[in-house]
C-alpha cells in the first residue's frame, strides 16, 4: 500500500536540498514538485522550462540544479495552464495527473492522489502564493523517512496521507 507526504517550501534552495537528500535515499520517481512559473519560458529543450530569475529547470542527473533532476523523471514536465492560477510547473508523476485534471485545478489532482480536499485547496493556495509544494507517494515503510528529510530540509506544513 502506497500513502503521499506533502510538504511546502518557502524557497528553491530548501527544496533541492531536499529533492538531493530524497534522492540520495532511494526515491526518485515518487517524487513530484508544484510551483508557480512566474516567468513562463520555454526553453528550446523540451524538458526544459525557465524557473524563475533566469534559473532553468531541465532534465538530467548533471545538471546541477535539483529540481531539473526532477524535470527529468517525468517526460510530462513542463508548464500547465490551471485556471485561475496561471502557469504552474509540474514534475513528476503529478504532471501527467494535473494535465488530465486542469479543470479540477491543483487540489483536485491532490485529491486523487489521496489528499483531502480541503488541504488540497489549501496546498494550491500554497502555490498560487509563490511558494513550492513537494509530494511524495510511496510505499507505508518509506514514507515516514521521506516526511523527515522534508521536515530536515525547512518544508512547513508536512502530512502523510
Amino acid at each position: 500500500m502506497s500513502k503521499t507526504v506533502i510538504g511546502v517550501f518557502s524557497s528553491r534552495d530548501q527544496a533541492e536540498k531536499a529533492v538531493a537528500e530524497l534522492r540520495s535515499k532511494g526515491f526518485e520517481k515518487e517524487i513530484s514538485i508544484l510551483a508557480k512559473d512566474e516567468q513562463r519560458n520555454i526553453d528550446s529543450d523540451e524538458n526544459s522550462v525557465m524557473f524563475g530569475a533566469g534559473d532553468t529547470v531541465s532534465g538530467g542527473a548533471t545538471t546541477g540544479g535539483v529540481l531539473g533532476g526532477i524535470a527529468g523523471l517525468a517526460i510530462g514536465a513542463g508548464t500547465l495552464a490551471i485556471p485561475g492560477l496561471g502557469p504552474i510547473i509540474a514534475a513528476g508523476p503529478i504532471a501527467g495527473m494535473l494535465s488530465g485534471a486542469a479543470t479540477g485545478g491543483i487540489a483536485g489532482g491532490l485529491v486523487d492522489w489521496g489528499i483531502p480536499k480541503e488541504r488540497g485547496k489549501y496546498y494550491e493556495n500554497k502555490v498560487k502564493e509563490g511558494n513550492i509544494v513537494a509530494t511524495i507517494k510511496s510505499s507505508d515503510d518509506k514514507i515516514d523517512t521521506a516526511a523527515e528529510i522534508l521536515r530536515r530540509n525547512g518544508a512547513q506544513d508536512v502530512e502523510t496521507h
